[in-house]
C-alpha cells in the first residue's frame, strides 16, 4: 500500500529539483533542447536594434576618409623594448603590446591578455590591416605563465597566435565554449580553463582570477548569424597579494557596474576600451555602441567600479571605428577631472612602453 506513495514521493520530489535547477540557470545562460546553446547580456544594459544591417561598403567609404598620423613616439623601438623587457626582468610591470594586449608581471607570475601578433585582425593574412608594428615578435616574449583571452573576435582572439604561440606548458583562462581552441592546438587540457561570469580561479599562493560580466558580444566568423553570441565573453579581475587589478573585456556602458563595484571595489587599476565607439554615418548615432565604451562612458563605468586609477586601450593600432584615429586618447584625457579621476589617474601607454606596478598601484 505504501508503494505507490513512495512513487509519487520520489517523481515529485524529483520534479520540483529539476524546476528549480532550472530557475537557478544564469540569466546570461540560453538553452536549446536542454543544452547550453548561447549567451546574453544581463539585463538592462543597452540593446542592439534588431533590425539594423551593418553596411560593409559604406564603413570603407569612410574609412578612407581617416587619416593614419600619429606621432613616432606611439610606439616604441623595438630595441628599447627588449633592452626594458631585461631590466625590468627582476620588477613586476605593466606592458602594452597593442590594442588589448598586455604583459602584466605579478612577481614571478608574468601574464598576458588578448595577444594578436599578425599584422591583420582578420583571416589567413586578410582583414583589418594594423597601421603599427607590435613591438615584439612572438618569440620574443618573456616567459608566459598565464594566458588570458577575453572573448573571441578577430581583433582579440587569434588562432596562428595561438597555435604559434612559444610557451604552450601556460594556464589558460577562457570564457566558456573557447577552450577548445587551445586544447586542439597542444595546450594541455589540465591547463585550459573555461570560466562562466562569477567564477574564481586560485592561480597560485599570490594570485586569484575571477571572471565578471562585460556589456558585448561574440562571433568568430563574420558571414552569417549562426554563430553569434555562442561562446561567451568577460572581463577579469586579478587579485595580487591584496591589490586588485580589472582587465575589461569589449565593453559598453551597463547598470551592473554600479553593483560589481559595490561587491568587489575598490579596485586599484583598471583596463578598459576608449576606442572603437563611432560608427555613424552607419548607425545614426555619432560617438555612441552598445558594445564599445566612447571615453567618457569608460570613466563613468571605471568610476561605478571604484577603480583608482584606469588605463586607456583598445586604440592606437588599427581602423575599427570610424572615429579620428587619435582622439580617444585626447578626450580621455580631457575628460577625466568631469568622472572624479585627476588627468594622471587617466593613464595612456605608448606601444612597447613599460611601467613599474608600483608607479602604477600605490
Amino acid at each position: 500500500m505504501y508503494r505507490p506513495l513512495i512513487i509519487f514521493s520520489i517523481f515529485f520530489f524529483s520534479f520540483n529539483s529539476n524546476l528549480l535547477a532550472m530557475d537557478q540557470k544564469p540569466y546570461h545562460h540560453i538553452y536549446k533542447d536542454g543544452k547550453l546553446f548561447a549567451f546574453r547580456n544581463l539585463e538592462g544594459g543597452p540593446k542592439r536594434d534588431p533590425n539594423f544591417k551593418w553596411n560593409w561598403k559604406l564603413f570603407r567609404e569612410e574609412k578612407k576618409k581617416l587619416k593614419i598620423d600619429y606621432p613616432p613616439e606611439h610606439v616604441v623601438d623595438r630595441q628599447i623594448v627588449l633592452k626594458n623587457l631585461e631590466k625590468h626582468k627582476s620588477d613586476s610591470y605593466v606592458m602594452w603590446l597593442d590594442h588589448a594586449s598586455f604583459i602584466i608581471k605579478l612577481g614571478n607570475t608574468t601574464i598576458i591578455t588578448d595577444p594578436v601578433f599578425e599584422k591583420y585582425y582578420g583571416y589567413f593574412g586578410f582583414g583589418t590591416k594594423k597601421y603599427i608594428k607590435p613591438p615584439l615578435k612572438l618569440r620574443e616574449l618573456p616567459e608566459i605563465n598565464l594566458f588570458l583571452l577575453s572573448h573571441n573576435h578577430l581583433d582579440h582572439m587569434s588562432q596562428k597566435t595561438i597555435n604559434n604561440f612559444p610557451y604552450k606548458n601556460t594556464k589558460v583562462l577562457v570564457p566558456l565554449k573557447l577552450g577548445k581552441y587551445f586544447t586542439r592546438n597542444g595546450y594541455k587540457k589540465d591547463n585550459v580553463k573555461e570560466m562562466d561570469w562569477f567564477d574564481k580561479v586560485e592561480i597560485n599562493d599570490e594570485i586569484t582570477i575571477t571572471m565578471l560580466p562585460a556589456q558585448h558580444w561574440s562571433k568568430r566568423w563574420i558571414w552569417g548569424d549562426g554563430n553569434t553570441n555562442r561562446s561567451l565573453w568577460g572581463s577579469f579581475l586579478i587579485e595580487y597579494k591584496g591589490k586588485k587589478i580589472f582587465f575589461a573585456c569589449d565593453t559598453g556602458p551597463a547598470p551592473f557596474y554600479k553593483e560589481l563595484g559595490e561587491k568587489f571595489g575598490p579596485i586599484d587599476l583598471g583596463f578598459g576600451n576608449i576606442g572603437a565607439y563611432n560608427f555613424f554615418p552607419i548607425i545614426n548615432v555619432k560617438d555612441k555602441s552598445t558594445a564599445h565604451a566612447n571615453p567618457e562612458e569608460l570613466l563613468s563605468l571605471m568610476r561605478d567600479l571604484k577603480v583608482k586609477k584606469v588605463v586607456g586601450m583598445h586604440w592606437g593600432t588599427a581602423i575599427l571605428s570610424l572615429e579620428p584615429i587619435w582622439e580617444p586618447p585626447i578626450r580621455f584625457k580631457a575628460n577625466a577631472e568631469k568622472f572624479g579621476y585627476k588627468k594622471e589617474e587617466a593613464i595612456i601607454f605608448k606601444i612597447g612602453e613599460i611601467k613599474k606596478l608600483d608607479e602604477l598601484i600605490n
